[in-house]
């Protein structure tokens, strides 16, 4: 009986590790047929701007939008994540002597807006979703100061994950922002800077990627399976806004990375927000506090 129970089991193992090899391949084959798949974006350019003021706009947006976090301050390129789980990321030299150096106006407003390559293939790290409602003058700004950053030595992007985490992908559990966006959707329109619930709505634009299009929060998608769940922004039960009695007190989180209670928040990119201007944060938080209740899973 013994040696039945035994041998059972053997055989139960055996064909679990099998089907879980099988699993495992299918999964890294359907991670690089997502990699080579061809996006076809039909995009409007956005003429180059020598404008000063433009290029003036573009830093702050380079600065406050995330680009320096993954970019390098001076957009040469940066490891931005290199773990002992076998996860190291980079991205590359957006100088004018990097991999950016032959894109038209087009491939520009590809990359920025729709995660996608010039070559039509996603672009995997880059959270397109966050800049998808930049506008034309935004996009223009942003390309303006790139265009100006001082040549300089960089790489290519580094994509250098464990192979759970292609078969992730591979299996749609990691989507990559060009899956996620609706490419269909016209550039935005220009919103008047100021403290208005309007512009801070164009604001918010760059949470999206976290805490979902609705600012429900929840499990961030397009990050390590470790992060802890994106914030709810939104009105609802949980919400962190009930913590924030003023505009003054996000100001205070953006600058220190501390909620009011003294504990610090593990998952967002500090860096750029402590760089916000007051107006912006004063939109946002505008915004955030006349959001309606979203209903559930429009995530």
């Amino acid at each position: 009986m013994f040696l039945r129970i035994l041998k059972w089991t053997l055989v139960s193992l055996v064909a679990l590790v099998v089907t879980l090899c099988i699993v495992a391949l299918v999964g890294l084959q359907l991670a690089e047929r997502k990699r080579q798949r061809v996006i076809e974006v039909s995009v409007a350019a956005v003429p180059y701007s020598v404008d000063p003021g433009a290029v003036s706009r573009g830093r702050y947006l380079f600065e406050t939008r995330g680009c320096a976090n993954c970019h390098g301050v001076d957009g040469a390129g940066r490891v931005f994540e290199n773990n002992s789980r076998g996860i190291r990321l980079a991205g590359p030299n957006l100088t004018p002597t990097g991999v950016v150096a032959a894109y038209t106006e087009r491939d520009w407003v590809r990359s920025i807006r729709h995660g996608v390559a010039p070559n039509g293939r996603p672009l995997r790290v880059m959270p397109s979703e966050d800049f998808n409602r930049f506008t034309d003058d935004d996009v223009a700004a942003l390309v303006a100061y790139m265009r100006n950053l001082p040549p300089a030595n960089g790489g290519s992007a580094i994509i250098e994950l464990p192979w759970i985490a292609n078969v992730a992908y591979g299996f749609g559990l990691f989507p990559d922002a060009a899956s996620r966006i609706d490419h269909s959707l016209p550039p935005a329109r220009t919103v008047p800077e100021g403290i208005t619930a309007e512009y801070g709505a164009y604001v918010a634009s760059m949470c999206v990627g976290c805490h979902g299009t609705d600012l429900a929060g929840g499990r961030i998608r397009s990050g390590p399976p470790d992060w802890p769940p994106a914030a709810r922004l939104a009105p609802g039960e949980g919400s962190v806004m009930v913590r924030y009695p003023d505009a003054e007190a996000l100001m205070r989180l953006f600058k220190t990375g501390t909620r009011p209670d003294g504990s610090k928040v593990a998952v967002m990119s500090f860096e750029s927000l402590a760089k916000f201007s007051e107006t912006d944060v004063r939109a946002l938080y505008l915004h955030l506090k006349n959001l309606p209740t979203p209903t559930p899973s429009r995530r």
